[in-house]
């Protein structure tokens, strides 16, 4: 059977140039109001899509979460999300996984941020395990220890030096990250065709599995 889960649901639209364009809307107010009309229906949809196929890959029911920015006062965000995590009322202290978007590109990939207590725990396993990760993380996935700054290194660009540098931080400095997976340039055709972006989505979960699992 080749039909996944989210294939099943109703058609993804994608996301079009417009909404990527809202990042550049100036101030608070202005933007939100356009990124909650143009972008964060289409991320609840793919909560509604992705919820299921995430829970049985991963075994545990995993719960949509869209970024709200609720504690924003003057500063406009500069990228949203939705992340899809193990907690019912959060995400931020789990293990996650995250679609999203910034102005340039969007992002899918295994996110572990500073909040969560299992940094350690994925430090640890994933230094033990260095051969395997670089066996099976493709050579173009993108690594970054700031979930707030757009893009990161290639895994073939960080090499194996380079990320046992980015776990041995994670291991030791409180307010460190590690998230890796893939970027799509918000000129690439992909974005247009959402059956296509869910598909990708789905192999790209698939893909950072391992790293989920190293996190327990």
């Amino acid at each position: 059977m080749t039909q996944t889960i989210g294939s099943m649901k109703g058609a993804f639209a994608g996301f079009a140039p417009e909404d990527f364009d809202v990042f550049a809307i100036p101030g608070l107010e202005p933007r939100m109001d356009a990124l909650i009309a143009r972008i964060r229906p289409k991320l609840h949809e793919l909560g509604e899509r992705l919820s299921p196929f995430l829970t049985e890959l991963c075994g545990e029911p995993m719960f949509p979460h869209v970024a709200k920015h609720a504690r924003r006062t003057i500063n406009p965000p500069n990228d949203t999300w939705i992340a899809f995590a193990p907690g019912k009322r959060g995400y931020k202290m789990f293990p996650h996984f995250q679609i999203g978007l910034f102005g340039s590109h969007a992002f899918i990939q295994f996110a572990i941020i500073y909040e969560s207590d299992n940094k350690s725990v994925f430090a640890e396993h994933a230094l033990q395990q260095l051969d395997d990760i670089e066996r099976h993380i493709p050579a173009d996935y993108v690594w970054s220890g700031n979930h707030m700054v757009p893009g990161g290194d290639t895994q073939a660009e960080l090499g194996r030096d380079g990320l046992a540098k980015l776990l041995e931080r994670l291991r030791t400095v409180k307010a460190s990250e590690a998230l890796c997976g893939i970027v799509v340039d918000r000129e690439d055709p992909l974005l247009l065709n959402g059956e296509a972006f869910v598909a990708k989505v789905e192999e790209t979960f698939r893909t950072v599995l391992p790293l989920y699992k190293m996190s327990f």
